[in-house]
């Protein structure tokens, strides 16, 4: 397992963050997936399946060369381009202080919401890329390395581009929802149980599960339902999107109105997660 690039690669993000320096390497995957739908589009799971496969193959043909550089620092800063701890906590906390930027993490209508809606949508935002933005990549990154962590970028970046039930997209990204959901079913799950551990709350691992299981995302709910559980609030429930009301089940059984506090104390949770995965991947390193 490669725990000493992992730990570079943790460590890196946590200090600095994104290099704006350079184009991000999720970046550079949209601008692949744009190109390949604008030339190559067409109402068909095949098409969709190609687009997965080639930007796929173009991954592993861009990072295995990398695997030639022996030096686990460098190879932990190019790692830590694929975690995104430091932009999600900041991003997530500047909606404390301008409430109208939550329009830039979430994909529901946010013109007409209130300030416990906000603060809600925040909350879920944290909880459910604390997953796919942090969790998961280090997943990928310790059980395969570099190739694990930017294939998984790759599918996780088809998903949020394509992977929609929409007239568009219900056939061309069916291959690359359904390989995301995939990716995330054991990462999403990892998450939940440091939410609750990390809350002392993993009594209420069963309620976690079941509420997880509610939501029409197999990975999704499970984050969401453990910081509902461990802040003892409600999320989810009925969401705007495109102007058209969603009836969404609700995550948790507090109360439903969240308030700045409830951000602050999902907030809470980077410095006990930073003291457990660093420690992990620093006993991994020297063993």
């Amino acid at each position: 397992m490669f725990f000493d690039i992992a730990l570079i690669a943790y460590l890196t993000d946590r200090l600095f963050g994104e290099f704006t320096f350079i184009r991000h390497p999720v970046v550079l995957m949209g601008d692949f997936i744009t190109a390949f739908e604008k030339r190559f589009y067409r109402d068909s799971i095949l098409r969709g399946f190609w687009l997965v496969f080639w930007l796929l193959a173009t991954v592993l043909a861009l990072v295995t060369p990398i695997l030639l550089i022996d030096n686990p620092w460098i190879l932990g800063i190019i790692a830590s381009s694929g975690i995104a701890g430091k932009m999600l906590y900041t991003s997530v906390q500047g909606v404390l202080n301008d409430p109208s930027s939550i329009r830039y993490l979430v994909s529901r209508d946010t013109e007409n919401l209130s300030e416990s809606e906000i603060n809600k949508a925040a909350i879920e935002t944290y909880a459910e890329n604390l997953s796919d933005g942090v969790i998961a990549p280090l997943f990928y990154l310790l059980v395969f390395g570099l190739v694990g962590l930017f294939c998984y970028k790759a599918v996780n970046t088809l998903d949020s581009m394509v992977g929609y039930r929409s007239e568009k997209y219900e056939k061309f990204g069916k291959a690359a929802a359904r390989l995301d959901d995939i990716a995330n079913y054991i990462p999403s799950r990892i998450t939940a149980m440091i939410i609750l551990t990390l809350f002392g709350k993993l009594g209420k691992l069963r309620q976690t599960w079941r509420y997880g299981a509610l939501h029409e995302s197999p990975n999704a709910g499970y984050p969401i339902a453990a910081m509902a559980l461990s802040l003892d609030v409600s999320l989810g429930g009925p969401t705007s999107y495109f102007g058209v009301l969603k009836a969404k089940p609700f995550f948790g059984e507090g109360r439903e109105a969240i308030s700045a506090d409830d951000v602050r104390r999902a907030l809470s949770l980077r410095p006990r997660i930073d003291t457990v995965l660093i420690t992990i991947l620093a006993l991994g390193a020297i063993s």
